[in-house]
C-alpha cells in the first residue's frame, strides 16, 4: 500500500499503510492529530472476532471500508455489514465484531460524546457556499 503522510496548516492526510502493516488497530486520531473525537481503523483477518465491550460515555459509529463483518449485541441481535455499511452503537450497548468474509475486513470506528455541533461552516471570502444535502 502506498504511503503519503502529508501535513499542512491545520490539516494532515495519510493512508492506512502509513499507520501500520498487517492485522490490528490503526490509531488514526494519533497519526492525524485529531482532538475532537476518537477514531481508529481496524484490519481484521477472516474468522477473527473481538470480545464484547461497551463504553461509559462514548457512542461509536462503525463504517466498513472493505470486507464483511458481523456485529453481535448484548441483546442477542446480530447484523451483517458489507463494504459501505454503517452502524451506530450507543455507549452502554454491548457489542462485538467478527470478520465473516474470506478476506481481511477493514472498518473504521469513530467515537464521541456531547452531541452534534450543527452547521458552523464558513467561507473565507464572499464566494459561493456549498450546502450539504439534507
Amino acid at each position: 500500500m502506498p504511503r503519503m503522510t502529508t501535513t499542512g496548516q491545520g490539516w494532515t492526510a495519510a493512508t492506512l499503510g502509513d499507520m501500520g502493516d498487517g492485522p490490528g488497530f490503526r490509531k488514526v486520531r494519533k497519526e492525524l492529530g485529531v482532538e475532537a473525537f476518537g477514531v481508529n481503523a481496524i484490519v481484521m483477518p477472516p474468522g477473527i472476532e473481538t470480545g464484547f465491550h461497551y463504553h461509559d460515555e462514548q457512542d461509536e459509529l462503525y463504517f466498513v471500508h472493505e470486507g464483511r463483518i458481523e456485529m453481535e449485541f448484548g441483546d442477542g441481535e446480530t447484523i451483517e455489514l458489507d463494504r459501505g455499511g454503517f452502524a451506530h452503537v450507543a455507549a452502554a450497548a454491548h457489542r462485538k465484531v467478527k470478520n465473516t468474509g474470506d478476506a481481511d475486513a477493514v472498518y473504521v470506528v469513530v467515537g464521541g460524546k456531547g452531541g452534534y455541533v450543527g452547521r458552523d461552516g464558513q467561507t473565507p471570502d464572499d464566494g459561493p457556499r456549498v450546502q450539504p444535502s439534507a
